[in-house]
């Protein structure tokens, strides 16, 4: 089981939607800049490049959070929750940094808070189908580890290994093409 960071549409849409804001086409090729190195793996580029670009541009949210996704890819963990969380605290009403915050959770297997941050994501935008999707991946882990704890608790219990096993087939990550 793989959360889904929120990046492909939702750059398009953001950048489409600063745009619109600011009406230039210089900061299209900024974004798509910026977005095109995280892809490639060249996130300590895309995130110098990203500084480069808030030193005038500060309080650019798709920019800043291009940056958090950087800094998510390039595994500074600390650094992206402190650029996501602050972009949920400037403007709570977009869910994207809101599921960002919820992969890197749950990759630290800090699941209420993902769940949280989740929860959060679809009160937002409820038609925002890849942070339901990971509410539902979180929630399938939950569920794991309460029929395991319950399992040590109080085996044998048939009903609950086979639970655990169906659990266990849906959290295995999905064989590639």
């Amino acid at each position: 089981m793989f959360l889904r960071p929120a990046l492909s549409c939702t750059l398009r849409a953001l950048a489409a939607a600063a745009l619109l804001a600011v009406g230039g086409v210089a900061h299209a090729d900024d974004y798509s800049d910026v977005a095109k190195l995280v892809r490639e793996g060249k996130t300590a580029q895309a995130i110098t490049q990203a500084d480069q670009y808030l030193r005038s541009n500060q309080r650019d949210p798709q920019m800043r959070f291009l940056k958090g996704t950087a800094q998510a890819a390039a595994g500074k963990n600390d650094e992206a929750i402190a650029t996501f969380t602050q972009l949920t605290e400037e403007y709570p009403e977009l869910p994207e940094p809101y599921n960002n915050l919820a992969v890197i959770y749950a990759g630290q297997d800090r699941l209420d808070l993902a769940r949280s941050a989740l929860e959060t994501a679809v009160r937002n935008n409820p038609g925002y189908a890849v942070a339901h999707e990971n509410l539902g991946d979180i929630y399938a882990r939950l569920a794991y580890q309460s029929y395991n704890r319950s399992l040590q608790l109080r085996s044998p219990n048939s009903a609950l290994k086979l639970k655990l096993s169906t659990l266990r087939g849906v959290l295995q990550p999905a064989p590639k093409p």
